[in-house]
């Protein structure tokens, strides 16, 4: 079925311009993989990187060549074959061999030809106008920040292949050194915060952002910054991970029947840790945040006599004006629009800083680092706000994973594009997922 028919529009030069820059973001990621690697698996739970290659184009084309254009399949295998990722909630592993996908001039074929296709409509003057309930600038932003979520993804699948399967690019963020981290915790007073968006406004949101409502959070008190690597190190040379009552059922089960004994991002050498960073191994920075799963932040969150803040809390840390009334910040910094100074987001960087790196970026309570140098998991099972309605046209993107076993991440990482760094964005994973770039911060009630 047509998005329409009946009239047309002019298709918004801006759109165009981030549908451009995104693409140029996930094919910089392809170029960075040794052309003989393309069909490794980075992580056991996901694709080989092949399947992403085509996913991206695919996506784009089941969402827009048809609905939008009326555009008849060329490949309708492909079409299929790429359309969807994989999370495992069951356990189960996918077993599938490289000899089992099509060659690389096939899918970059099939790529290229999906961009021609989709251009060549979206460059004319005019393209079809959405119905009411989804317009063309919808579907537009939904391959763009689909794209970019993409783009983070792979992010963090590359960083678990192997250094000498990748190409380092020649820039990237200078290396940033501040004071040592003194941890300490800031009161936040009782008081109202809102989630999610209206539907009346016209800024793009995620099916899961609507319906805008507030919640009234009582007093408590968080972590100033994310836990660092210097304080999970405690953590861990305190016996954490052979100490069965730190830990939930599930949590303890997981990382006994895997032998997981320390952060995916680390790595032993000798009676040393190293951080694996994208391109290199480092001595571990213990000022950075700490990436770990959500079990390892809550099992730490126990040991330290705390909490993970509900998304709520989390919320009113984050975008509260401090002000005692219900008035609320764009960002924690104020309404400026993201810059390099005030977070690692927007791509700026591969690895994390230091978490009191950009006191720019404090929140009205004076709360660091909320949004950049790495997603922050709270104890909010991902569920729909009250009025949620799934995208028509992508009905599954949230509904699929309203389980109980995926829980709320805020805020987002050095590789989080500056788009989805608003207020109401909701990120989730499953609790034993330890290759996100998500840290952690605490509460106390």
């Amino acid at each position: 079925m047509l998005v329409a028919q009946n009239h047309e529009v002019a298709v918004p030069q801006d759109l165009l311009l981030r549908l451009a820059d995104a693409r140029q973001r996930t094919d910089e990621l392809f170029h960075l993989v040794k052309s003989d690697s393309l069909y490794e698996r980075a992580i056991p739970e996901r694709h080989r990187i092949i399947f992403y290659i085509g996913h991206v184009e695919a996506f784009d084309w089941n969402l827009l060549g048809n609905r939008v254009f009326g555009l008849k399949s060329f490949h309708p295998e492909f079409d299929r074959l790429f359309a969807f990722g994989i999370d495992p909630v069951g356990g189960g592993l996918p077993d599938d061999k490289p000899a089992d996908w099509p060659a690389q001039d096939q899918v970059y074929g099939y790529a290229a030809k999906i961009r021609q296709l989709l251009d060549g409509h979206l460059r004319k003057e005019t393209s079809p106008a959405g119905l009411d309930e989804f317009s063309l600038n919808t579907l537009l932003n939904v391959a763009i920040e689909h794209r970019l979520m993409h783009a983070e993804t792979l992010a963090y699948m590359l960083h678990q292949l192997p250094l000498d399967r990748k190409m380092a690019p020649s820039t990237g963020r200078s290396v940033i050194t501040t004071e040592p981290v003194r941890p300490r915790m800031i009161e936040i007073p009782a008081g109202p915060i809102t989630l999610g968006l209206e539907r009346s406004r016209t800024a793009f949101g995620w099916d899961n952002e609507y319906d805008a409502h507030t919640v009234d959070v009582p007093a408590f008190a968080i972590d100033q910054y994310k836990v660092t690597n210097r304080q999970y190190l405690e953590f861990l040379q305190a016996g954490s991970y052979q100490s069965k009552d730190l830990w939930p059922a599930d949590g303890w089960n997981w990382i006994t029947a895997n032998n997981v004994s320390h952060p995916i991002f680390w790595k032993r050498s000798g009676d040393s840790w190293l951080y694996r960073g994208m391109f290199d191994e480092v001595p571990l920075p213990l000022d950075a945040s700490v990436y770990v799963s959500h079990a390892e932040a809550k099992a730490y969150g126990r040991w330290a006599g705390k909490d993970l803040p509900t998304e709520a809390e989390w919320q009113r840390a984050a975008y509260a004006t401090g002000d005692g009334n219900a008035s609320q910040r764009a960002y924690p910094w104020g309404n400026a629009a993201p810059n390099e100074r005030l977070g690692n987001f927007d791509f700026s960087a591969w690895d994390p800083t230091p978490v009191n790196s950009f006191p720019d970026g404090n929140s009205a309570f004076g709360v660091a680092d909320l949004l950049g140098n790495g997603w922050e998991w709270t104890s909010t099972p991902f569920a729909p706000f009250a009025g949620f309605e799934p995208f028509p046209f992508y009905r599954g993107y949230s509904a699929d994973f309203f389980d109980g076993k995926h829980f709320v991440m805020k805020g987002g990482s050095a590789r989080t594009a500056a788009c989805m760094l608003r207020s109401s964005f909701r990120n989730w994973f499953q609790p034993h997922y330890q290759y996100v770039y998500a840290g952690f911060r605490c509460v106390s009630r």
